[in-house]
């Protein structure tokens, strides 16, 4: 018999906007948090720069909504913007109740020591230090271990969402919960849950170069589209202008900070290339900073560009930037003395799953928020230290609406079948997942980059085709494991953003064809819905 677990609220993912949600949640629900890894992996844990949020008198709403429409590239949706911005100071005040500490000014320590990036207008980044991520994190997570109707379970990978249309139950389709599989025993077992709510984060992994955590496969937003719900933006993927280039870095990220305080992006022979693209220079929107360096290093042939910031002395640097001072002086670079290499790497994805600004889906349920999630916020491109504040706030607004929810949604939960591995067995050709998985990523990386073409993206859809096909064989032949569950959904994702790119006849954002050098008249968004029983993997589940 397969175990299965009851709850009030099955959380999927442990970076902030899960754990901001489960906390919210557990005053009044039974929660359960669940974790492909420990609790602690996630790319909310890796942000450096900070969280934006207007705290400074001069600064104000209006203005973080109109540099946030202005970096949208019209694709915003204006309403969820205001809601998301207008809600980032009671969101601040609750990270500070849970013991969040962020830098104040040393000489006016009742004001924050607030940070400038990208795309910002003005000061209105918090931060702490260089590992602000880090800080909200463990603090949210120790508050979540001390809740007593919170339910921590890592190294659970979800399957596949259940669902009431799945089942083949009439009426309105509905989510049930999900099934799991164990990391550690191999046990596959569910959660069936009045509310399930998927915090799974992006899916920049589908990239070769990526400033991701290895989790950042895409797993909500594949299994949410695997349930039947639309997908929107799904090619508007930011490069992060800055990774560090260096042979023994893996994915690590030079905060945008660095730029906020003066860093400049030159030449190997030292020349300001920025200077030339845009008024803004390093400071302009990511978009238009990442194309510029891949630009620059096409045309000079060179392996990366340079990130300057040794006008700031040693001291400065140590201490606002403590974390990357020490990894790169580590890697034998003084950044007080030498310019740091950097190149651009898949960072975030501006689209996700379709949903409100509070979570909910076309689908009773089920709630996708943060990164997994497609709201208008972000539109065709990020703004700088705009996500942790998406997450942020997204977790209370879907709270405040609990109540309601709770009305809306039956009282019974049909029992969720037993899981049934059919005559899959132990798999002996475990090489086919990592040569599968490389050719995702790399296909992806030469293909679906910075730049893109028709022709490339024709090539990149019959290859994604062919791998998805032995893909799916691979995981109804083989007993499941954890790389098997993220390579089928990897693939998924990487098809997703193929068939969105090449649906959108223009550059838009952080989506640049060669072959529609320009922008239309009139945005709009690119929207994929495949109707039940056409996707490839509706059919998938083992269960009996």
């Amino acid at each position: 018999m397969m175990r299965t677990l009851d709850c009030d609220v099955l959380v999927v993912g442990s970076g902030i906007a899960g754990l901001m949600t489960a906390l919210r949640m557990s005053r009044s629900h039974d929660v359960i948090l669940a974790t492909k890894r420990t609790a602690d992996v996630s790319s909310s844990n890796w942000a450096q720069g900070g969280i934006s949020c207007v705290s400074h008198p001069h600064d104000s709403f209006e203005a973080h909504i109109d540099d946030t429409l202005a970096t949208g590239g019209g694709l915003s949706d204006e309403d969820a913007v205001r809601a998301i911005i207008q809600g980032g100071p009671d969101g601040i005040a609750a990270l500070e109740e849970f013991g969040v500490e962020f830098a104040k000014r040393p000489e006016y320590p009742q004001y924050y020591d607030l940070g400038r990036e990208g795309g910002h207008s003005f000061r209105r980044v918090l931060h702490a230090g260089d590992i602000t991520g880090h800080e909200i994190i463990l603090k949210l997570l120790q508050a979540a271990h001390s809740r007593s109707r919170i339910r921590i379970l890592e190294q659970s990978h979800a399957i596949d969402l259940v669902t009431t249309g799945w089942l083949k139950q009439e009426g309105t389709n509905t989510c049930l919960g999900s099934y799991f599989l164990d990391g550690r025993t191999s046990e596959v077992f569910a959660v069936r849950a009045k509310h399930t709510v998927l915090a799974t984060g992006g899916a920049c992994k589908v990239y070769l170069y990526t400033s991701n955590p290895d989790v950042a496969t895409g797993d909500g937003i594949a299994m949410a589209w695997r349930a039947g719900l639309p997908v929107k933006n799904m090619e508007m993927v930011q490069f992060h202008p800055t990774c560090l280039f260096h042979r023994e870095a893996k994915s690590f990220l030079i905060s945008e900070a660095v730029r906020g305080e003066g860093g400049r992006l030159v030449s190997l022979d030292g020349r300001d290339f920025m200077k030339d693209v845009d008024p803004r220079g390093a400071l302009a929107p990511r978009d238009v900073v990442a194309r510029a360096i891949d630009h620059e290093m096409k045309v000079s042939g060179a392996p990366c560009v340079h990130l300057d910031i040794r006008h700031k002395s040693r001291s400065f640097l140590q201490g606002r930037f403590p974390n990357i001072y020490e990894r790169c002086y580590e890697l034998g670079i003084d950044m007080a003395e030498q310019p740091i290499p950097v190149v651009p790497a898949a960072h975030y994805f501006c689209g996700g799953v379709e949903a409100e600004v509070n979570g909910q889906t076309r689908m009773p349920g089920l709630y996708v928020i943060g990164e997994a999630a497609c709201t208008g916020l972000h539109g065709a491109n990020r703004l700088a230290s705009n996500s942790l504040l998406e997450g942020l706030v997204m977790a209370d607004l879907l709270t405040e609406e609990l109540p309601k929810l709770d009305s809306q949604l039956p009282q019974s939960r049909p029992v969720i079948p037993d899981w049934d591995p059919f005559h899959a067995v132990p798999s002996d050709e475990a090489v086919v997942v990592e040569h599968n998985w490389n050719e995702v990523r790399t296909l992806m990386w030469d293909y679906v980059g910075i730049e893109r073409t028709d022709k490339r993206l024709a090539r990149a859809r019959r290859r994604i085709h062919n791998l998805r096909n032995e893909i799916r064989e691979y995981y109804l032949d083989y007993l499941l494991t954890t790389d098997t569950l993220e390579l089928r959904n990897l693939a998924t994702v990487a098809e997703l953003v193929i068939r969105c790119a090449r649906r959108r006849k223009e550059s838009r954002g952080l989506h640049y064809t060669l072959d529609y050098p320009e922008a239309l008249p009139q945005a709009e968004e690119t929207f994929l819905h495949d109707p039940p029983g056409e996707s490839l993997d509706l059919l998938d589940n083992h269960a009996v």
